[in-house]
Parts: C-alpha cells; sequence; structure tokens
C-alpha cells in the first residue's frame, strides 16, 4: 500500500529544518542534563574530600608539633637551653615544610599552565553535525 503526501517541496523542506533545530535543541538539552547530573555526583564527592582534607591538615599539625617536640628534646640534650630549642626546632620544621610546600605549589602551577581547558571534541562534534545538515539541505 502506498501512501501519497500531498505536502509541497518546501513544506518538506521547512519540516526538515524543523526536525533538525528540534534535534540539535534535544542535544543540548541533554547535554544540559548530563552536565547537572555530574556536577551533582562531583559535588557529593568534593564534600567528603572537603572533610578529608580539612582531617588531614589536623593530622599533619599534630605530627609537624610532634616532630618540633622531638627536636627540641635532642637540642637540650645536646646543652641546648629550652627556649632556644624549641625555637630552633620549629624553625628547622617551618623552613623544611616551607621548602615542600613551594616546591608543590609550584609543580601544581606548572601543571595547570600546560592545562588545555577548550572543549574541542564538543566543538568538533557539533560543526560535523552542522556540516551535514547543510549537506542534506
Amino acid at each position: 500500500m502506498a501512501t501519497t503526501d500531498s505536502r509541497s517541496l518546501g513544506e518538506l523542506l521547512g519540516g526538515l529544518a524543523t526536525d533538525i533545530s528540534n534535534l540539535f535543541r534535544t542535544e543540548i538539552q541533554l547535554a544540559k542534563t548530563e552536565a547537572s547530573e555530574k556536577a551533582s555526583q562531583a559535588m557529593s564527592g568534593l564534600v567528603f574530600m572537603g572533610i578529608g582534607g580539612v582531617l588531614a591538615v589536623g593530622a599533619i599539625g599534630v605530627l609537624l608539633s610532634a616532630i618540633v617536640a622531638l627536636g627540641t628534646s635532642i637540642l637540650v640534650d645536646q646543652g641546648f637551653d629550652v627556649p632556644i630549642a624549641t625555637s630552633t626546632s620549629a624553625g628547622i620544621v617551618t623552613i623544611v615544610v616551607a621548602l615542600i610546600a613551594w616546591m608543590l605549589v609550584s609543580k601544581g602551577i606548572d601543571a595547570i599552565k600546560k592545562t588545555n581547558l577548550n572543549m574541542s571534541r564538543t566543538t568538533t562534534s557539533l560543526s560535523r553535525d552542522a556540516g551535514m545538515v547543510k549537506e542534506k539541505l
């Protein structure tokens, strides 16, 4: 059974253009929805990471305090007065930790500078879709 369509070529092309437009809108809406879902999941993970980070900073503080106390004890055994031994030990620990922090921050800055944040795959995909639509019309 053959069906006949009484619409003109102009109406068919108009319908095709509308369908293509709706397709692009649907793809963009899907991308927005997916990005929103991913952001929600990432937020949940970031909350746990934040809490863990705060606890880790506290633990590092306690560890550094213990290292200062150990250094003080060693310097007192070597004949230093307690205030001088405490200050010297704290100064040494501070310098070592500051150097490590500086190296890590520098490495992080270099990594960020090398990062390419443009969305080349999405741009390529949309350009390809637009080119295909132009070819069909």
